[in-house]
């Protein structure tokens, strides 16, 4: 992997986060999971060997996955994301911008941190949930994990 200093992805999306009010922010979290989907989903058709697109598959499907859970928790979730997206448009361009023009090992690893940081967040909310949410999110944590592992053994 070359030797780049790898952006954080929790530095450069911690201001954005502030600007949402907390009981919203876990739907943005989840917008964010739908943009990594995509993302794993073009990496999987990016890489030569079959076995690890099977496993960028997989991490896409855990990111919808997560999303999914997320989204169940609020009766309104489209429309509260669609009110986010207006809050904070610069998360679309931030996700493509933090990946753009880099060797794909350096955006291995700029993912694989982002999901240890996703972990971290979803046991963070999980400390102030209950019942359902935190399960949730407790889930969500795990299934972050998941993911990670698979990009830290490809980034190499």
């Amino acid at each position: 992997m070359s030797r780049e200093r790898i952006p954080s992805i929790g530095e450069v999306l911690a201001p954005l986060l502030q600007r949402v009010p907390p009981s919203q922010q876990p739907l943005l979290i989840a917008a964010a999971e739908r943009m990594a989907a995509t993302r794993y989903r073009e990496w999987a058709t990016r890489v030569s060997d079959a076995g690890q697109a099977t496993r960028l598959l997989a991490c896409a499907d855990r990111e919808d996955d997560i999303a999914d859970r997320v989204e169940r928790l609020f009766p309104d979730a489209q429309v509260i994301q669609r009110e986010l997206a207006t809050t904070v448009p610069e998360v679309a361009e931030i996700n493509r911008s933090l990946f753009a023009d880099r060797p794909l090992a350096v955006q291995f690893a700029i993912q694989a941190n982002g999901e240890r940081l996703g972990a971290a967040t979803w046991r963070s909310f999980a400390k102030h949930a209950t019942g359902a949410a935190r399960e949730t999110f407790l889930a969500c944590a795990e299934l972050e994990e998941r993911s990670a592992e698979v990009l830290e053994a490809m980034a190499g």
